[in-house]
Formats: C-alpha cells, structure tokens, sequence
C-alpha cells in the first residue's frame, strides 16, 4: 500500500497515514488495558464479597480487603508495564534493549532486596492464611505479645510492660497464637507428703464448681475442672497438676483468681505449702576462725 501511494505521488500522505495507524494502535492499547483494569477490579470486588471467611468480623473483612488490595496493584503493575511496552514499540523505541536493561536491574534490585520481598511475601500468606488477627496474643520470632497491627511488612507487638515490638514478616517462621477460639488455665501446685491427694482434689473440685457458679468468672469459663493428678515426685514436695478451659485471652485471669481462692480454702483447711528448705553444713575441714583475746574482751 505504501508503494502504491509513493507510485502515485503521496508520499507525504503515505507517512501520515502510518502516523495515524500508529497513533490509532495506542489508543487501542491504552483502550484495552483500561478496560482489563476495570474488569479486574469488578472480578476483585465481586471475590471479596464473597469470600466466606470476610462475613466474621471487621478483622476478617480487614484482612480481605488487604489480600484484595494486594492483588489489585500485582496485577494493574503487570497489565501496565505490558501496555507501556506496546506503545513504546508501536513509538519506534526499540523493546529488546529495554527488556535486558529492565532484566539486569530486576536481578540487581532483586539481590539488593531480598530481605524486603521476603517480608512481603511472608506478610502476604500470613494474612492468606489467617495466622494471625489484629488482637492476637502471640509469639512471634522469640517476641511475644498483643497484636496491635498486621501488615505486609511488619507485625507489631505490644508486651506486658508497654513495650512495642517491630517485627519483620520474613523472620517470622513459627507463629504460637494464643487466642484462637479456647485455651486452658493450667495450674501446677506443689503440696507436702503428708497432704491427701484425694481431699485436695476435692478441694481443688468444689474451688472450680465455684468459679463456674460466680457471675463474674462463670462466663469465661467452659468446662469442668481436669485433673491431671500428682504429676511429680520430688524430695520435699508433690506436685498436683490441673486445667481449666476458658475463653481466649481468659486464662491468666482465671488462673490467678483460681489460685487466690485456692490459697484462702488451704489456709482455712491448714493446709501448708511446703518452703524450701535450706541445710548449712560446715566445713570441718577448714578451721573455725578464732577471734582476737581483745575483740573477745569488748564483746563481753
């Protein structure tokens, strides 16, 4: 067709025509990856309202939208990156040196930031997976504590004292959650020999009967008391081990009221806990220091 038109003398209108076919092909370009990204975001809607789990709480419907949002810029950065490529070949810039330009930098980038892809694809299936809630009482990476936020990058940590931990995603390889839907308030009480282990596990009964019949404590509580028995033998003492199932996050409350109770009902009973108890044998191999005549004198 080119030839043609330069036969008849339009080689001017020949260049122009290429120009606008090529200016029509950006536009088509541009076109269709606007409209894959308004697809893809009408597919990604519709999967997080219907993902099942996102029904839960707001935490759940929190992580889903980030799991959404996620995808959303993964997949708009490739549909983009695939456009602008086209329409700088259709340009007249040559593609092959920017795709080895762009493989070697990807390469270095990718050395360079490694640590940082690996907390993010750790974040990623963190939140996939549901490992861990904003809430969570967890230990994470030898960190422990309530989980104040969970991201891509990071998981931060609040413990007991206030103090609030960083911690990185891809160094989080073993995830112990202590809040998800039960958990047992375990008591270990260490009695003497001559304590009956039957009345103390009926003591230990009516305590936890007790507990349950409280209107303060019996919510959070959801089964009987298990005793395990005597689970130790030691030289001066015996040591009955026993567990209560509580709600989440309720176990260190109920253990501590358990064991309040449980101290007042001994005392009442004269039960005694045994103390440790302590032998000072002297060296007869050293002699006994013997003070000065004088200092004896000012002693007496």
């Amino acid at each position: 067709m080119r030839q043609l038109l330069a036969g008849l003398g339009l080689e001017r209108f020949s260049e122009s025509a290429d120009v606008l076919a090529a200016g029509l092909r950006v536009v088509l370009i541009v076109a269709l990856a606007w409209f894959i990204l308004r697809v893809l975001e009408r597919l990604l809607r519709r999967l997080l309202v219907r993902m099942p789990w996102r029904r839960r709480d707001a935490e759940s419907e929190q992580r889903a939208e980030t799991l959404v949002r996620v995808i959303r810029y993964i997949a708009a950065a490739a549909v983009v990156v695939v456009a602008v490529l086209l329409v700088l070949g259709e340009l007249g810039v040559a593609i092959t040196p920017l795709l080895a330009t762009a493989g070697v930098a990807g390469v270095a980038l990718g050395f360079g930031a490694q640590t940082l892809v690996k907390d993010f694809l750790n974040g990623f299936f963190l939140l996939l997976e549901d490992q861990i809630r904003q809430g969570d009482v967890v230990e994470v990476a030898g960190k422990g504590g309530l989980v104040e936020e969970v991201t891509l990058r990071y998981v931060r940590l609040r413990d007991y004292e206030g103090v609030v931990h960083f911690v990185p995603a891809g160094s989080i390889t073993t995830v112990s959650n202590r809040s998800r839907g039960y958990a047992y308030a375990v008591v270990d009480l260490h009695l003497d020999y001559r304590v009956d282990a039957d009345v103390i596990f009926g003591l230990l009964r009516e305590e936890a009967r007790a507990m349950r019949e409280d209107p303060m404590f019996g919510p959070r509580i959801l089964e009987d008391l298990e005793i395990a028995g005597v689970d130790a033998l030691d030289d001066a003492r015996i040591t009955v081990k026993c567990r209560v199932k509580v709600r989440s996050l309720e176990q260190w409350g109920v253990r501590r009221e358990f064991l309040r109770r449980l101290k007042l009902r001994f005392e009442a009973e004269c039960i005694d806990i045994p103390l440790p108890q302590f032998a000072i044998v002297p060296d007869s191999r050293r002699p006994m220091a013997k003070m000065p005549r004088e200092s004896r004198t000012k002693a007496l």
